[in-house]
């Protein structure tokens, strides 16, 4: 079975040139967590999501893959 790309926190960093480590560093967070959730391993919280999408500039609604299902 294949895993669903459900959030697009990946696509949205390289899009704003930045990397999983500065988010990392931003949130307080281990990089291998930021890892798991640009891999769609495992999801942030949606607390998360909203202070990832503060940080980035971009609304929650773009750091969601509008097409799964």
């Amino acid at each position: 079975m294949s895993r669903k790309a459900i959030n697009r926190i990946k696509v949205v960093l390289v899009e704003k040139n930045l990397s999983s480590k500065w988010l990392a560093e931003q949130l307080g967070k281990n990089e291998a967590t930021i890892s798991r959730w640009c891999t769609n391993d495992v999801q942030p919280t949606l607390n998360t999501l909203a202070s990832i999408a503060e940080l980035l500039g971009v609304q929650i609604t773009d750091l969601i893959n509008k097409e799964h299902k």
